[in-house]
C-alpha cells in the first residue's frame, strides 16, 4: 500500500507537466526571433525598464494564445472527423489571450499608440491565419509574413522606451530572420532541394551586402550567416545541433546590434 500510494502522486505531477508543456508553443525557432527584436529595441532606447517587462510578457503570451488560436483554426478542417483534436487548443487560447490582455491592456491605457502598431500587425497575421486554415503553415511565404511584425517589434521596444523608431537595426533583424526561413528549410524539411539551397545562398550573399551597406562592422555576423548557408546544408546534422546553431546566431546578432547601434 505506501508504494502505491507514492506512485500515484507521481504519475500526477507528469501528467501535469506534459499538460503544461502542451500550453507552450513548439516553434522553438519563434521564441528568438520574438525576444532578439525585442530585447534589441529595449536595450537601445534611452531607458529600458519595466513597461518593456510588461511589454515583453504581453508580447510572449499573445503569441501563444495566436498560436493555439492558429491550430484550433487548421485542426477543425485538417482534422474535421477528430473535433477533440482541435478542441484541445481553445482553453489554451483563451487562457493566454486573457493573461496577454492583463498585461497589455495598463500599456494601451498609458501609451496609446501601441493600438497603431497592433494595427500594423494585423495584416501579416491574417496572412498567417489564411496558411493555418489551408494547413500550410509551413509555406515560406507564411514564415516570412511572420518575420515582418517580429521584427517590427524592435521599433515599438524602442519607442516605448523614449527614442526614435531605428530603422537600421530592424532592417538588419529581418535581414537575419528572413534568411532563416530559407535556410532552416535547407536543413530540414527541403535538405534534399537544390534549388532551396541556391536560393538560400544566393539571399544570405544579398542580405551579407545589404547589413554591410547599414553598418559595415555588421558584414562580420552576416558573412558568418552566408559561411553557414554554404557550408552546413547536405552534412545530415540533427536538428538539435541545427537549433543550438540559430541560437548562437540570433545571440550574435543581439550582440552585434547592441555593439554597433
Amino acid at each position: 500500500m505506501p508504494i502505491c500510494g507514492k506512485a500515484a502522486p507521481k504519475v500526477s505531477r507528469n501528467r501535469g507537466k506534459r499538460k503544461a508543456t502542451r500550453w507552450i508553443p513548439d516553434q522553438h525557432g519563434a521564441w528568438a526571433m520574438l525576444t532578439v527584436p525585442f530585447l534589441a529595441g529595449a536595450f537601445l532606447s534611452p531607458r529600458p525598464g519595466g513597461a518593456h517587462a510588461a511589454l515583453l510578457a504581453a508580447w510572449l503570451l499573445g503569441y501563444a494564445a495566436v498560436f493555439h488560436a492558429q491550430q484550433w483554426l487548421r485542426l477543425r478542417r485538417a482534422a474535421a472527423r477528430r473535433p477533440a483534436v482541435a478542441r484541445r487548443h481553445v482553453r489554451p487560447a483563451l487562457v493566454l489571450a486573457g493573461a496577454c490582455a492583463a498585461a497589455g491592456i495598463p500599456l494601451v491605457v498609458l501609451h496609446p499608440w501601441l493600438l497603431v502598431a497592433g494595427a500594423a500587425a494585423a495584416p501579416f497575421l491574417a496572412v498567417n491565419a489564411g496558411y493555418a486554415w489551408r494547413n500550410r503553415e509551413r509555406a515560406t511565404a507564411n514564415g516570412l509574413a511572420a518575420v515582418v511584425p517580429a521584427c517590427g517589434m524592435l521599433l515599438v521596444a524602442a519607442r516605448l522606451g523614449g527614442g526614435g523608431l531605428p530603422w537600421a537595426p530592424a532592417a538588419a533583424c529581418l535581414l537575419y530572420f528572413a534568411g532563416t526561413v530559407l535556410y532552416v528549410k535547407t536543413m530540414i524539411r527541403e535538405r534534399n532541394s537544390r534549388t532551396y539551397q541556391r536560393a538560400s545562398v544566393a539571399y544570405h550573399a544579398l542580405a551579407l551586402a545589404a547589413a554591410a551597406a547599414l553598418a559595415p562592422w555588421l558584414a562580420v555576423p552576416f558573412g558568418a550567416y552566408l559561411a553557414r548557408a554554404v557550408a552546413l546544408p547536405g552534412r545530415g546534422i540533427k536538428v538539435p545541433v541545427v537549433g543550438a546553431v540559430e541560437i548562437a546566431a540570433s545571440a550574435a546578432l543581439l550582440a552585434s546590434l547592441l555593439l554597433v547601434f
